[in-house]
């Protein structure tokens, strides 16, 4: 394959250097490489187990890193031209990305195998010498009792499973124990429902519906078809390796204090609990919890949720977003125009690609392939960062048969092109699009269609930095700073988690008790001066002020305002306030006060008569010194106006007497 040196260098910076067999005769040089101390990049991952035995010799195997330039670039009808696309693909390999935290999650190898017929008893047997096994057998037909009770064979139905592994419990129903006289098929005694078993490991060879959503992607469940044979023995294979301790990627990172999920129990935002495909999310009052050890990673939670409480580790937002500048700035530095960039997995993406470089055309050297742990953990912060920082286009491989629902990818792509074509970026074709096919031919076809649109003729060199919402912000800014066409305002569908917020201040009584409920403070107030400010940059459309407010005047307005978010944080209200009558202290608003006491005045027993100027007094004094007035007076506000006195007979009798007339 071609090799662009002069493009690679001046992309990459650094030292470059070339050679014909690095891992062969020439192996020495990489060996003086690596005593220089100084990080290095491998182009090539063939041979990536030899290099990192050497580097593990001279203790610099955390000094290597690789990029696979060969299947994504050289391996390409277009390799001529690829040299900037090389240099962009060496240099975001050489951005660090920290490791993601673990969970330890253990096993003591207890094992449930849940099936209808012999094939589950047959999958004991075989497991049994490796872990405690029991068969539960489901609406069994004539099965054959076993020769010996080397394990426990039980009848029963779940009816509801919960946990991961190391930790199930579940439900069942129909539960029998097998009679010991069972001659030519298990015969078993009267069954209840309600029983309940917990295990470590559950093997379910029933062929039915599976006992979890995503079940796939739900540690310690294995499953089958009983009537494959090999996919039986995969499933058995892999359940006895399951006894031990396992250390499980924490792959998302949850800070509960940014959760906009609910405040005093009235629900905000729950859009990551809606795209959950694990069940690893529930509602924990205020917040929301995430089970780190049933998160199977798909990113979901992290790509929807808008302030950044849930935040993928693998890696962070903003060392991907270091990475894609790297990569942007030295495809520029190269020579590169009009990229666009590719987001594939490592599962399925990168076999896609590999087999269109070795038996098709390879990759269009426009197009810049980035590899994620999952391509659902993309947010609009990288989609809109790209455009900021010189791509004229994004796509993301997905499988024709995804794992897991897509809804959430698709809305942020949606929500990508939305804002990329109102700019200007792009052309005739899609700015932003998901290709999901499990075929190499069908993947080079559709990037070709993918031809490069307008870009930004003054790209952004921004360096994000801070958490996920921060990186948003930043990202947005430079997207629309440097548009081919900026509009300052773009409206979005409901639900969108940008958006300002529309005030009816005539009715705006300035409780304050939106500035309590909002979670991402972008409504505020003033310790000097009664008002209500806010910052559309911060609001996430969570509703919870508008749910809050007892006056109901504030209303959701999707949409991203661009120059609302540059500007500062702009008053929506503000009112003189009420200094209190005895010691001054401003306390309330003057209309509020005003309002209360002429409601009041002479219409309510307690501010009528001769004590009422002395109370009404009361209401334009602060809390300190109403105490004390009230105190003062002896006024009991419990009592009431007195009351009637009962008439008795005698009462009667008197008022008779009192008259003259007889009794």
């Amino acid at each position: 394959m071609p090799l662009d040196a002069s493009a690679i260098a001046r992309g990459c910076g650094g030292t470059l250097k070339t050679a014909d067999q690095l891992c062969g005769r020439e192996l020495d040089r990489f060996r003086e490489a690596l005593g220089t101390g100084v990080p290095i990049t491998v182009s090539c991952t063939l041979q990536a187990p030899l290099f990192d035995e050497v580097a593990e010799e001279m203790g610099a195997e955390d000094r290597v890193t690789y990029a696979k330039i060969r299947e994504t670039a050289g391996w390409s009808s277009e390799a001529e031209t690829a040299g900037p696309k090389m240099a962009a693909l060496l240099a975001a390999a050489a951005e660090p990305v920290p490791d993601a935290g673990t969970v330890s999650i253990e096993s003591h190898g207890v094992a449930l195998i849940y099936g209808r017929d012999a094939v589950a008893i047959e999958a004991g047997r075989r497991l049994s010498d490796s872990l405690d096994v029991t068969v539960l057998l489901s609406r069994p037909g004539a099965v054959e009792p076993p020769q010996r009770n080397s394990f426990p064979v039980l009848q029963g139905t779940v009816a509801g499973a919960t946990g991961r592994l190391g930790a199930f419990e579940l439900r069942i129903d129909d539960y029998a124990l097998p009679a010991p006289s069972s001659r030519t098929h298990l015969v078993f005694g009267l069954p209840r429902n309600g029983a309940t078993s917990t295990c470590d490991v559950v093997l379910d060879l029933t062929g039915g519906t599976p006992l979890f959503p995503a079940h796939d992607l739900r540690s310690g469940y294995l499953r089958a078809d009983p009537r494959d044979p090999a996919a039986v023995e995969r499933a058995i294979t892999a359940a006895a390796d399951l006894v031990g301790t396992f250390d499980k990627t924490k792959f998302v990172n949850f800070h509960a204090d940014l959760c906009a999920h609910s405040r005093s129990r009235i629900t905000g935002c729950t859009r990551c609990l809606e795209v959950c495909p694990t069940g690893a999310i529930v509602s924990a009052g205020d917040t929301v919890a995430i089970d780190p050890t049933i998160c199977a990673g798909c990113g979901n939670c992290a790509a929807v949720c808008p302030t950044g409480a849930a935040a993928y580790a693998l890696p962070p937002a903003d060392a991907l977003m270091r990475r894609l500048r790297s990569l942007m700035l030295a495809y520029r530095e190269s020579g590169g125009q009009g990229a666009t960039i590719l987001f594939h997995d490592g599962d399925h993406g990168e076999p896609l690609i590999d087999a269109l470089a070795r038996h098709g055309d390879g990759l269009p050297a426009h197009v810049l392939p980035v590899r994620l742990n999952e391509i659902t953990q993309l947010g609009p912060e990288a989609m809109a960062a790209l455009f900021a920082y010189g791509a004229s286009g994004v796509r993301v491989l997905a499988r024709a048969r995804p794992h897991h629902d897509l809804d959430s990818l698709h809305r942020t792509v949606a929500l990508a092109e939305t804002l990329a074509h109102a700019l200007g970026y792009g052309g005739a074709a899609p700015i932003v699009a998901v290709i999901e096919t499990d075929d190499p031919d069908a993947l080079g076809a559709a990037l070709a269609e993918a031809l490069p649109g307008a870009a930004s003729s003054r790209p952004s060199r921004f360096m994000p930095v801070g958490g996920k919402r921060e990186v948003l912000r930043f990202a947005f800014r430079e997207m629309y700073e440097v548009a081919p066409r900026p509009t300052a305002f773009v409206p979005l569908a409901a639900g969108a988690p940008f958006g300002g917020l529309d005030f009816r201040t005539d009715d705006c009584t300035l409780c304050l008790a939106c500035v309590g409920a909002c979670p991402t403070h972008a409504l505020s107030d003033s310790a000097e001066q009664p008002l209500l400010a806010f910052e559309e940059s911060l609001c996430v459309q969570c509703g919870l002020c508008a749910a809050t407010c007892p006056e109901s005047v504030i209303d959701l307005k999707p949409g991203l305002d661009f120059e609302a978010w540059t500007a500062p944080r702009r008053v929506v209200k503000e009112e003189e306030p009420f200094c209190c009558i005895a010691c001054a202290k401003p306390f309330g608003t003057r209309s509020t006060i005003e309002r209360v006491v002429e409601k009041l005045r002479e219409r309510h027993w307690m501010f009528s008569g001769s004590g009422g100027p002395e109370r009404i007094n009361a209401l334009m004094m602060c809390e300190d010194c109403r105490v004390e007035a009230a105190l003062n007076q002896g006024f009991d506000p419990h009592a009431g106006p007195e009351r009637m006195r009962t008439r008795t007979t005698e009462d009667y009798l008197r008022e008779r007497t009192e008259r003259g007339e007889a009794v």
